[in-house]
């Protein structure tokens, strides 16, 4: 067999094997999950300036495509927050100065001065939230009020009083907000600071505190408290965890960066290599033992994945080649019960499901829309009989009687015949056992020959991005 440019393909077979008796995870209904970011246009990285308009602060609410976009989810989990959260006033109350955006500032930490949130623009923002029916995550300025250290860390508590003022603001405009989080990657060692766990779980309980004081008398769905968001530290996620047992923390939340910086030549080899994709399980499987054996009530959430930071590679990081890295990432984290999968971002940096500057889809926007339309909330226990290079999940439909089977073929030049066995079907008699595989649905994704393209073609589902102007 050969590809359209004129390699010679290779054959394998292979067999999946899916226990469909039960479930060994359960996510969220809503499992995808995107960001939007703080970041300014002059953030860059690398040389490259690839954020353009895509901050909160910013992005074009008016944009037809980028609200139907939004719209096709009905909902989709929008994180908002990012490096410089921790550095962002809102402009209620009162607090010491102007309501002034960010500016370039090198001896600040992350290059960047203190930013502001107009109480006019949170307003705008929630108007599009309500239009398109987006469920809200929002992170919360975690250092106000701290010592910073030479070494990097931070002391004392947690000053609440600006952030109290914004969700006791938000509860009045009866504004629905699912959770507000607390802090950006500011666990373990951090990035550009760091807080003590003791600390942190303190701080966490007063948020808890004041969520619970705002909508005591209401009848209102109360939000969902979240933290650290930042990276997986096993000592500190488990202090944390522990100190805010049985209920104070409803979802600890961590980030994935494993292929690197966005720099590196090789991240195509790391993306197509199912040994260094196997190599984050450790961290969901980890995360899953602490909350097994601490008591908590918390679940765990992906609060942010760009896969590589610094904003990620032009042309791998928002091509079609990055699917193969983004739906391994969805089915791994859901078979380690994850609840939520935040993909840095929905817009800006050269990882957006959606093109900075045009709003129109990237290819990973419909691997998510996929995921969300496909995979249900039920993950089954699934292995594959055959090479390394097929990556096979599997769930139980979202919208019907069934099974859906995600295969990931890594290699380019192989075609594999895969047969589909799973034990729920053993039992059904020989003469049905053709309607019983007819329940299956499977979704392909195979190596191209183009891997950064940023377009991408879906049969039967296809999707036109400018189609998205005309809903």
């Amino acid at each position: 067999m050969d590809r359209p440019d004129g390699v010679r393909c290779e054959s394998s077979n292979g067999v999946v094997l899916v226990d469909g008796r039960a479930a060994v995870a359960r996510t969220d209904q809503n499992f995808i999950c995107a960001t939007v970011d703080w970041w300014p246009p002059e953030r860059c990285d690398y040389g490259v300036c690839s954020w353009g308009l895509a901050s909160m602060l910013n992005l074009n609410l008016s944009s037809k495509i980028l609200e139907n976009a939004v719209k096709k989810f009905s909902p989709l989990k929008l994180r908002l927050g990012g490096t410089l959260q921790d550095k962002v006033i809102y402009d209620i109350g009162n607090t010491g100065g102007p309501c002034t955006p960010f500016a370039n500032n090198n001896s600040e930490m992350f290059g960047f001065t203190q930013g502001c949130l107009p109480l006019s623009r949170w307003d705008e923002l929630n108007h599009f939230f309500r239009k398109t029916r987006a469920v809200i995550i929002f992170g919360l300025n975690a250092l106000n009020g701290r010592v910073p250290l030479k070494n990097g860390s931070v002391r004392g508590p947690w000053n609440s009083t600006n952030a109290a003022a914004l969700i006791r603001y938000t509860f009045n405009k009866r504004y629905p907000i699912h959770g507000w989080e607390l802090g950006n990657e500011l666990s373990g060692n951090g990035v550009g600071a760091s807080i003590a766990a003791d600390q942190y779980a303190a701080d966490v309980i007063s948020l808890k505190s004041i969520v619970n004081e705002i909508y005591q008398n209401s009848t209102r769905k109360k939000p969902l408290v979240l933290a650290p968001g930042g990276f997986f530290d096993a000592d500190w996620f488990g202090k944390i965890v522990n100190k805010t047992r049985p209920n104070s923390l409803d979802v600890i939340s961590h980030h994935i960066y494993n292929l690197g910086p966005g720099v590196d030549e090789h991240l195509i080899d790391k993306i197509l290599d199912p040994k260094y994709l196997d190599g984050v399980a450790s961290v969901f499987s980890n995360l899953q033992g602490i909350l097994r054996s601490s008591g908590s009530s918390a679940k765990a959430w992906v609060g942010e994945a760009g896969g590589a930071y610094n904003s990620g590679r032009n042309l791998v990081t928002n091509s079609f080649v990055f699917s193969f890295w983004y739906l391994d990432q969805l089915g791994m984290a859901a078979k380690y019960n994850t609840k939520t999968y935040c993909r840095q971002s929905l817009i800006g940096g050269n990882y957006g499901l959606l093109n900075t500057t045009t709003f129109k889809p990237n290819p990973d926007y419909y691997s998510a829309l996929l995921w969300h339309q496909l995979m249900g909330q039920n993950v089954l226990a699934t292995t594959f009989n055959g090479t390394n290079k097929i990556r096979a999940y599997a769930h139980c439909a979202r919208k019907s009687k069934g099974i859906t089977v995600l295969l990931i073929n890594l290699e380019g030049n192989t075609t594999s015949q895969v047969y589909v066995n799973s034990q729920v079907f053993n039992s059904i008699k020989a003469s049905e056992k053709g309607k019983a595989r007819s329940m299956f649905h499977h979704h392909r994704i195979s190596r191209a020959w183009r891997n950064t393209s940023c377009s991408v073609a879906l049969p039967e589902h296809a999707i036109e991005a400018t189609s998205f102007a005309r809903y």
